[in-house]
């Protein structure tokens, strides 16, 4: 313990660490409050702040009593880039939120609507016209965290398409998927007696 107590170990080595983990820590929570705040979430980016400012304070404290250490100022700016991407890296798992999906098609895509629409996903399909000619523009709120889902199935039905995505911050009315029968042996479930 006699190394944990020493000045000159804390200084070089437990002081950068514990400023490096805090500004890891603020900088998170910081990148979450902005991504709350632009989806509406008030209460929730506020409480965040709260937590963000009072870890910042208590880093920029040990920086400024420490000024002759340039290992703290390194473990200050390293904390600050890698919070930026474990805050990001948080957000991608929470995965809160809504998401358009445009896609447009030169492609027929009535199979690729129905497996929309057999998966769960609300579409909306509409004949459009291109630049090379007639298309087929198909629109569907979809929550984030089945965005990969999604666009595995407009890979798989429909390659070539080409799609956007945009985070919606607010989406009205609901759709309701459509009631599947469950059975213990789906493969009975539907088949038509003769």
């Amino acid at each position: 313990m006699d190394f944990l107590n020493n000045s000159t170990t804390y200084a070089l080595i437990i002081l950068p660490v514990l400023v490096f983990l805090a500004r890891i820590l603020d900088v998170s929570i910081g990148t979450l409050r902005i991504i709350f705040v632009a989806k509406g979430l008030k209460g929730l980016a506020a409480l965040l702040g709260f937590f963000e400012s009072l870890i910042w304070l208590l880093a920029v404290a040990q920086v400024m009593q420490n000024l002759t250490s340039w290992q703290t100022y390194i473990a200050f700016a390293l904390g600050f880039a890698s919070g930026n991407y474990v805050g990001i890296l948080l957000e991608e798992r929470i995965a809160l939120g809504n998401l358009l999906i445009r896609v447009i098609t030169r492609k027929e895509a009535n199979e690729l609507v129905h497996v929309l629409w057999d998966s769960g996903y609300g579409v909306t399909s509409i004949d459009a016209q291109g630049e090379t000619g007639p298309v087929k523009v198909i629109f569907s709120v979809v929550k984030r965290k089945n965005l990969a889902k999604i666009i595995a199935i407009i890979k798989k039905y429909n390659p070539q398409a080409f799609y956007t995505i945009e985070d919606m911050r607010y989406v009205t009315g609901n759709y309701l998927p459509p009631m599947v029968k469950r059975t213990l042996l789906p493969q009975f479930a539907f088949k038509k007696r003769k």
